[in-house]
């Protein structure tokens, strides 16, 4: 039975509602986390275009951000520190779509933030690693960017871990030719390119396992399992706790789509499982009232029994 061991904290949302949260609110779901086996989190960035997590000089000077009320990345260090979890630093990221980046200066940028924080925050115990927090579907840049910002990260804190989760992106022709091809093997292709690439600058990468149908989706787990062994690095796999299939954006999952998901990770070979996220989606204190029903199945799936204080 594979669970979820690893959730993503999304603070500095892109897409989802803000829970306004203060300390108090996160130490009751650090605490919930802690219940259900999570042992890793991970902020899943630092900064997105004005708007940041702690008072970057580095953000204010070259990004224009905005000075945070609240230095959430202390405060999660702490939290997780108290609660026995790894946490896992996450990087800036612009918002921007591929095509529209300016790689070069993301990475500068990034560069001094990666700085930065490791000499705020290295001294934290629970510092335990490095999230590139730029997605892709296999873009040249940005997978050039992981090798480069990867390894720089490495160097910096005396080799921590590196954590990476692009998503899986179906494609059914070689692009610029139009040639036809089995959708797995260009994945496995492309791929496999990107693993030699990243190989000793990326530990570990956890697909998105929500961009496929789920049908589709163990076919695509075998190969990551199999390219990661290839290229020595950990296979994890990023389970998403939101419904990408609803017409609002975005819902909970339904369990039965989770569990689905989670059995065809086990299936496959799959080393560990987060989650985004669990704080949203996942958790008797989110504001969507159907993630308790979530947590409530999840716990019967992991054969948990809820004590009152999590209820």
């Amino acid at each position: 039975m594979l669970k979820i061991t690893g959730t993503f904290l999304d603070e500095i949302s892109y897409d989802i509602p803000s829970h306004n949260w203060g300390e108090a609110e996160w130490d009751r779901d650090f605490e919930a986390m802690k219940f259900c086996g999570i042992d890793t989190v991970i902020m899943i960035r630092c900064g997105l275009r004005k708007y940041m997590t702690y008072d970057s000089p580095v953000l204010r000077e070259r990004a224009g951000a905005m000075k945070p009320y609240k230095d959430l990345t202390e405060m999660f260090l702490r939290l997780a520190g108290k609660h026995g979890m790894a946490f896992y630093f996450g990087t800036y990221d612009t918002g921007l779509e591929p095509e529209d980046r300016d790689h070069a200066w993301e990475l500068e940028t990034n560069k001094r933030v990666v700085e930065e924080a490791w000499r705020r925050y290295g001294g934290f115990p629970a510092f335990r690693g490095w999230y590139l927090s730029t997605e892709t579907g296999g873009h040249n840049n940005i997978a050039d960017g992981y090798a480069a910002l990867g390894k720089f990260c490495k160097d910096v804190s005396g080799g921590l871990p590196v954590l990476v989760s692009p998503f899986i992106q179906k494609v059914e022709s070689v692009p610029g030719s139009g040639e036809k091809v089995d959708p797995l093997e260009l994945h496995r292709r492309h791929w496999d390119r990107i693993f030699a690439s990243i190989s000793g600058a990326v530990d570990a990468i956890a697909f998105q396992d929500g961009t496929v149908d789920i049908p589709e989706l163990a076919g695509y787990l075998r190969i990551n399992v199999e390219l990661a062994r290839k290229h020595n690095i950990q296979c994890w796999t990023n389970c998403e706790t939101f419904d990408r299939d609803m017409p609002i954006t975005f819902l909970p999952i339904k369990w039965e789509k989770m569990f689905y998901k989670l059995e065809a990770a086990q299936e496959a070979g799959i080393e560990k499982a987060i989650t985004f996220e669990f704080s949203h989606f996942m958790s008797p204190n989110s504001s969507y009232r159907s993630a308790r029903g979530l947590f409530d199945r999840y716990c019967e799936y992991a054969g948990l029994k809820k004590p009152e204080k999590i209820v």
